[in-house]
């Protein structure tokens, strides 16, 4: 990563200066980017793609809490564009544990920002000065906080440092580890990690610059994650009205009262624009001032999980605290028991109750609305 500190020096003591082109190498699974590369372009990840065998892009999003990567946006896009998983990273810069959750959050809620999906990794790049002073005990304290917090936001992490600090300056148990050697043909160091970032130099034709390539070890950094366009994706807006021998059922405009000669028959499907809510009770946008109750819908006791088929959402607790590892369980497709009292949660707003106190927002449910 662009930041990384000078004493990385396994590679340039042997090749100083010698490393502008691609040197024998080990996979290219993963590049990282950031604004030293500009504004990537979904033809420079498509090449990378179909050319060199890159699976996934990781983009810097933020350092500190006080800077956010102007590119980040761009390259979560085109990379997804061209049919690659996407992930974040954040250059930490704390020194405490509560300095560590304000970095998170602040990393979490601009990753949200630049459309990073759910899912996806938001690794903590530990490699400044102000960790290299710091305790063993320290260190480890400060980003398991970075981790923990980062979960909140439906994102997973892992920690990103050089071989030199293992060990001394922190332990990582499975992480991302960076050492450079002047040949990686056939290599496999740090196999015992997610990935092992090998080179800082490489070059792609057609792409801006010097970039950082790794080889992956397993699927962290793709696992969680369908490409934009893939054919898995579960994500749809369209309500059946329920067959039931009526002949039709009645409309509701954006005040609850019932509509005159608006009424739809029964078995037909409608694309859903949003849902509204009224006397605490879900209604599915289908029309100009046209609302159709969800009672009236084939989802008037379930609600199905509105998101890609290997992603999941976050469930929240009546406080509005995240369920830690709910987004594991409700993933996109999955259909919950619910019944049709909504509960209006301070900070996450309506929601469904899916268990006895687990909730997830009406934004995730099919017919919202929500594409992605």
């Amino acid at each position: 990563m662009k930041n990384k500190l000078i004493y990385i020096v396994s590679l340039l003591i042997a090749g100083l200066f010698f490393c502008t082109t691609n040197v024998n190498a080990a996979r290219t699974d993963m590049v990282d980017v950031s604004n030293h590369n500009g504004y990537m372009t979904v033809s420079n990840f498509t090449d990378m793609r179909d050319n060199y065998g890159v699976k996934a892009i990781t983009t810097k999003i933020s350092e500190g809490s006080y800077y956010h990567d102007y590119t980040a946006s761009n390259n979560i896009a085109t990379a997804q564009a061209a049919g690659l998983y996407i992930n974040g990273y954040h250059f930490a810069r704390y020194t405490t544990v509560q300095g560590a959750i304000a970095e998170a959050d602040y990393a979490a809620s601009m990753a949200k920002q630049d459309g990073l999906p759910i899912g996806a990794a938001l690794i903590t790049d530990v490699e400044a000065q102000e960790q290299n002073g710091l305790s063993r005990a320290t260190n480890n304290a400060n980003n398991q906080a970075f981790i923990n917090e980062v979960a909140k936001y439906g994102y997973r992490s892992a920690v990103y440092t050089m071989s030199s600090w293992l060990g001394s300056n922190m332990d990582v148990s499975s992480g991302w580890i960076a050492s450079y050697p002047y040949d990686a043909t056939g290599k496999s160091w740090y196999s015992a990690h997610h990935s092992w970032q090998w080179g800082s130099t490489y070059q792609f034709k057609g792409s801006y610059g010097d970039f950082d390539v790794s080889q992956n070890y397993d699927n962290f950094f793709t696992g969680q994650q369908v490409p934009q366009g893939d054919t898995k994706s579960t994500i749809k807006n369209v309500v059946s009205v329920r067959g039931n021998g009526y002949k039709a059922f009645t409309t509701y405009d954006e005040n609850g009262k019932a509509n005159s000669g608006t009424n739809i028959t029964s078995g037909t499907d409608w694309k859903s624009d949003g849902i509204r809510v009224i006397g605490g009770k879900p209604y599915y946008h289908i029309g100009v001032d046209t609302l159709i109750p969800q009672s009236s819908t084939t989802f008037s006791k379930v609600v199905v999980v509105n998101y890609r088929s290997d992603y999941g959402v976050n469930a929240y607790d009546s406080a509005g605290n995240y369920v830690d590892q709910s987004n594991k369980i409700f993933k996109g497709g999955t259909s919950w028991q619910i019944t049709l009292d909504l509960v209006n949660i301070s900070k996450i707003g309506w929601c469904y109750k899916v268990a006895t106190n687990e909730y997830i927002p009406i934004k995730y449910a099919q017919g919202s609305g929500f594409k992605g």
